[in-house]
């Protein structure tokens, strides 16, 4: 690979976002890197002036690097070490064009996202943020029979969109408290595995969608997928049924869901990604029925530090001359 294997200088490495501190001495011991103070999303010329001194970017979710930037970028930008498995952010075939080599941080956060997942159901088939908001607020009564009814989860359909990794991971937890596994992805899985997750595979989205109580959003943001859950497809669910994501805002109609929870048309929503980023639908904010979170999906201090120990591993390997363990393709995506 150009520009690796060099002993006598080290690579120069710019981190866009603060990282676990453990992360950044690693990375200080390794390389000569240029570390993020103050902790802000940077601007698009801070990102172009970023890749144009560097041989390789740290970026995160949070830096959105289009055609137009990489074409800005020069000639020594040489690897985007991706922190974090999602690069639907990073224009992956431009890089390709380029020759920069794109790496992410797979695997990492899958147990931790399924665990948010399972949360998040939790949470909004029992009513726990109004219980929660009633306790804080002084306004509850006492105990009552009739008060705070929720639904029980065990034996109820979930649906699955996108059974990747953290799919099946939600799957696991999911057929644990009793549930029913159906699930839909652009490529059925294999037998053996279908059986241990006792799940059931729709080849038509729609016809699932009709048929399931909770929907779990595992998918990741593609063309393809943006807005699979349109209006047309909410329309398609049960008004007693729950929509849960974790993965990517973009992949649900935003707008088309806030007015189907607003008119009671869904019965509820837990939701820790958005399709505009942090800026949220305010409607949203002010139903019941909506558990909202700030990306918290993967958010451990166990899966932080394994998601940069990647990163330095990616990093390392390339600097060796070899190919980074986890190389994003274009036909990957």
């Amino acid at each position: 690979m150009s520009g690796t294997g060099s002993v006598r200088t080290r690579l120069k490495v710019t981190v866009t976002r603060r990282l676990p501190e453990a992360v950044e001495t690693r990375m200080s011991e390794l390389f000569d890197v240029s570390l993020s103070v103050e902790d802000r999303k940077m601007s698009r010329g801070e990102l172009v002036a970023a890749m144009q001194a560097s041989d390789v970017l740290v970026p995160t979710v949070t830096d959105r690097i289009d055609a137009e930037m990489l074409a800005d970028a020069g000639d020594r930008l040489q690897l985007i070490a991706n922190y974090g498995a999602g690069v639907d952010h990073l224009d992956v075939i431009a890089a390709r064009q380029r020759g920069i080599h794109i790496s992410n941080t797979p695997g990492v956060v899958t147990e931790d996202t399924a665990d948010m997942t399972m949360a998040l159901i939790l949470a909004v088939t029992r009513r726990m943020p109004e219980g929660m908001a009633e306790m804080q607020e002084g306004r509850w009564k006492g105990w009552s029979p009739t008060s705070h009814l929720g639904g029980r989860i065990g034996g109820r359909r979930l649906g699955i969109l996108g059974m990747g990794r953290i799919g099946q991971a939600v799957a696991r937890r999911a057929r644990a408290f009793g549930m029913q596994v159906h699930y839909h992805n652009r490529r059925r899985l294999r037998a053996e595995i279908e059986t241990a997750l006792e799940a059931t595979w729709w080849e038509s989205l729609d016809q699932m969608l009709t048929r399931v109580d909770i929907v779990s959003v595992n998918a990741p943001h593609t063309p393809a997928t943006f807005h699979l859950l349109n209006a047309r497809r909410l329309k398609l669910l049960k008004p007693t049924a729950v929509i849960v994501n974790t993965s990517r805002g973009e992949v649900i109609d935003e707008n088309a869901l806030t007015r189907m929870l607003r008119a009671g048309e869904i019965a509820g929503a837990g939701l820790d990604v958005f399709e505009h980023g942090h800026e949220i639908n305010p409607r949203l904010r002010e139903l019941p029925n909506v558990v909202l979170l700030p990306h918290m999906g993967s958010a451990t201090v166990e899966g932080r530090a394994e998601m940069g120990e990647k990163v330095i591993i990616n990093i390392k390997a390339f600097a060796d001359g070899h190919i980074p363990p986890d190389l994003v393709l274009p036909s990957m995506l």
